[in-house]
């Protein structure tokens, strides 16, 4: 056994609370962190709603379900979730400058034997971990959007992960349920290098005129036996998110990343996805709930408390 008995989240958005979820129904106490109450309340009240469809399907016994709802608690500060915790796991926004503010202050709150890992989709662990005292101690561990349905989880090693922060990872993956590879550090892993190249290629043939949108994704979904089409991902994931990832493996890996200029305008026009509903597509029922953040509420310090 891993030895990791308490496991804290950072930052209730989508990814946040889907990681707390997991976290709770693979049997660990977990406390789910963000600075809004509301971010709070609203992921304990989707919680409940997914164990509950959950126990409806017959995936999760009703017992079960309860017991995971038990197991759940939520605090309004990084230091009253991360204190006492054996494995703290960041889903703060996909910037770089947010995920070492988080590690840095970590660093300082969690016990010298305190995992550390990053829900990064693509920026470098070995950079995160690189302003802590714990570079052995910190690790990837990259959840899908829905975390409590998607079976895959990429653990990422850094340049100094160790062996047993490796297989610590590994383990706690395996007891939320997830089918983990292990991936040696690069630009964007595996899934989001990939699937980055085909939804900027779908930009770009949109751009073009090549096809319309939805029969784009009819061409993915039927001719390539994707679940989703590229527009429908992008719209789920986030446009920005998506531009993100893009511009770092642009920086990282070359030219043949670089973003298509129609997903660049649409992002600038704040066509962002199903958070703020519109993207590709549009989603009227999201527009007037405002917006819901993939990565939490955390920005950069001069918001933080």
């Amino acid at each position: 056994m891993s030895g990791v008995k308490t496991i804290a989240v950072i930052g209730a958005g989508i990814m946040g609370r889907g990681i707390a979820h997991a976290a709770a129904l693979g049997g660990y106490r977990t406390i789910l962190e963000d600075l809004l109450p509301g971010a709070l309340r609203k992921a304990e009240t989707e919680i409940r709603a997914n164990l509950d469809k959950a126990v409806e399907l017959g995936k999760v016994a009703a017992p079960d379900a309860d017991s995971a709802f038990r197991r759940l608690e939520y605090a309004g500060s990084v230091e009253e979730a991360a204190r006492e915790a054996d494995l703290v796991i960041e889903a703060v926004p996909e910037e770089m400058e947010s995920k070492i503010e988080i590690f840095t202050l970590l660093d300082k709150i969690c016990r010298p034997t305190t995992m550390l890992a990053s829900n990064t989709s693509s920026l470098s662990v070995t950079e995160i971990a690189s302003v802590t005292y714990r570079a052995k101690k910190c690790v990837g561990m990259h959840f899908f959007n829905p975390v409590h349905k998607m079976k895959l989880l990429e653990v990422v090693r850094a340049l100094e992960t160790d062996d047993d922060t490796l297989a610590t990872a590994v383990e706690v993956g395996k007891r939320m349920g997830k089918e983990v590879v292990v991936i040696k550090e690069s630009p964007g892993f595996i899934t989001s290098r990939i699937n980055a190249m085909i939804g900027n290629e779908a930009f770009y043939m949109l751009q073009e005129g090549i096809a319309s949108a939805a029969d784009i994704d009819k061409a993915l979904k039927l001719g390539l036996n994707h679940p989703m089409g590229p527009f429908e991902l992008v719209d789920l994931v986030g446009l920005d998110t998506r531009l993100s990832i893009l511009e770092y493996l642009h920086k990282s890996l070359g030219e043949k990343y670089r973003p298509a200029p129609l997903l660049v305008q649409y992002v600038k026009a704040g066509r962002l996805g199903r958070k703020s509903g519109r993207g590709v597509y549009e989603y009227p029922e999201a527009a007037t709930k405002g917006p819901d953040l993939a990565d939490g509420t955390h920005a950069v310090a001069k918001n933080r408390q």
